[in-house]
């Protein structure tokens, strides 16, 4: 059994130092041993197989970091959800109401961003215009 603090963090203190080591040695290594090759085609952005096209300043949608918020409205609520649900029984009423309220401010923001019309993608694209009608249509029934 560790008796001071220095023999205490002793374990902790020696793979830090290995850790740094290692990544040092591996940089070292790649520096030393990787080819140098520079061209043009290396040189460009890669994106996704496609050559790319415009500048690096364009400027993105509003829509797009609408979209980003919705994602992390319901990235969180489901990192709070899981460990609820493991302890549901043990919280009783209140724990229900409590959820039941923070699910209520989620979706509270998920109808601003539907009302805000960050889902409807075709009225921004350029030459697109969206079918009238097409949010009230319904789906054709089975026959």
């Amino acid at each position: 059994m560790p008796v001071t603090i220095h023999e205490t963090y002793f374990p902790v203190l020696v793979q830090v130092h290995l850790a740094v080591l290692v990544a040092a040695a591996l940089v070292a290594l790649g520096v030393l041993i990787g080819k140098r090759l520079k061209n043009k085609v290396k040189d460009t952005a890669y994106e996704c197989g496609i050559t790319p096209q415009g500048t690096a300043r364009e400027r993105f949608s509003v829509k797009f970091y609408l979209v980003a918020m919705l994602f992390i409205l319901f990235d969180i609520e489901v990192i709070f959800l899981y460990p609820w649900a493991v302890v549901y029984r043990e919280l009783g009423m209140y724990g229900f109401v409590v959820m039941f309220l923070f699910i209520d401010v989620v979706l509270g923001g998920f109808f601003y961003i539907l009302r805000k019309g960050v889902l409807d993608w075709a009225a921004d694209a350029p030459g697109i215009e969206p079918a009238p009608g097409a949010a009230t249509q319904d789906l054709p029934h089975a026959a």
